[in-house]
């Protein structure tokens, strides 16, 4: 029953990484809102 929890885990988990990766149409994109995130944060922390 554990290796099924783990399968489906692991699918989710997949999942949400593939999600978060659909908005950005190339590695190159997915590089430039990493950066904008990091400014953003530096941003609230006066960096």
């Amino acid at each position: 029953m554990k290796t099924r929890q783990r399968r489906t885990g692991a699918w989710f988990a997949l999942g949400l990484v593939l999600l978060a990766v659909s908005g950005c149409a190339t590695v190159e994109g997915i590089g430039y809102d990493i950066s904008a995130g990091a400014r953003t944060v530096g941003g609230w922390f006066g960096g």
